[in-house]
């Protein structure tokens, strides 16, 4: 059943989301991965939230949209029907980019694949709420509740503040990751300038010539054969190699 709310619970309830949102600035502080990092906003979001019993984070993707995080594997199938029907709550928060209020009742001739789903599971309500930046879907935290009146507007009010932990989370994953491909491009950039230069001093040995002509020879090859410079560079000093 929905949490009733007076005066008093609100204050105690932001306390507790307070506490939940640094403990959980804490957790990722300390590196964990993506899904480690989103599972801890789906437990922390649970535990705040009065009516979320279970709690999914969804990430859409050019692929396709997927769940990479739940508080109980009982709800992934909710999820996963609303995937593969390409329709249902979660969907609809990600496109209209808007909370979607959900219900088994309401839901059946609407999203008939969610509400067989939630029914299996034992589900009755669910909200989803969408994940953004910048205008760009990202995807959407998704709660779980047996209690058909579940999830008031103050359940909303809280479920935003999760939302903001969960896109700050991927936005910052996928930074990371931009940087971590940046890093190993810089690094392969490195090793074929290296590779070309050990390349250069063995043309101007064997030939005599000086660093520009030896260059030169390297095009001319790169050039002739269609090959990139790096590789002609690599084949010349795997020759070498290999020779008494």
């Amino acid at each position: 059943m929905a949490v009733s709310i007076d005066e008093h619970v609100p204050a105690v309830l932001l306390d507790e989301a307070s506490e939940a949102l640094e403990e959980l600035a804490g957790v990722l502080a300390d590196g964990p991965t993506l899904r480690e990092a989103l599972q801890q906003v789906a437990e922390s979001a649970s535990r705040v939230i009065p009516d979320a019993e279970n709690v999914s984070v969804t990430v859409v993707e050019p692929s396709g949209a997927s769940t990479l995080a739940a508080t109980d594997e009982k709800v992934l199938a909710i999820d996963a029907d609303q995937y593969a029907a390409g329709d249902g709550p979660c969907l609809e928060a990600t496109r209209t980019q808007r909370p979607v209020r959900a219900t088994v009742a309401a839901g059946r001739e609407k999203w008939p694949e969610f509400a067989a789903a939630a029914e299996r599971a034992g589900v009755r309500a669910y909200l989803s709420a969408p994940i953004l930046l910048a205008d760009e879907m990202i995807g959407s935290l998704n709660l779980y509740s047996s209690e058909e009146r579940a999830f008031d507007p103050f359940d909303e009010a809280l479920l935003r503040l999760f939302v903001t932990a969960a896109s700050t989370t991927i936005t910052g994953f996928r930074r990371y990751e931009r940087s971590r491909q940046l890093i190993e491009h810089l690094q392969r950039a490195l090793e074929s300038r290296a590779e070309i230069d050990q390349a250069k001093g063995v043309l101007m040995a064997a030939h005599g010539v000086d660093a520009e002509a030896a260059f030169g020879q390297l095009v001319a090859e790169s050039q002739q054969h269609n090959t990139k410079l790096r590789e002609v560079a690599r084949n010349l000093l795997a020759s070498v190699r290999r020779r008494p």
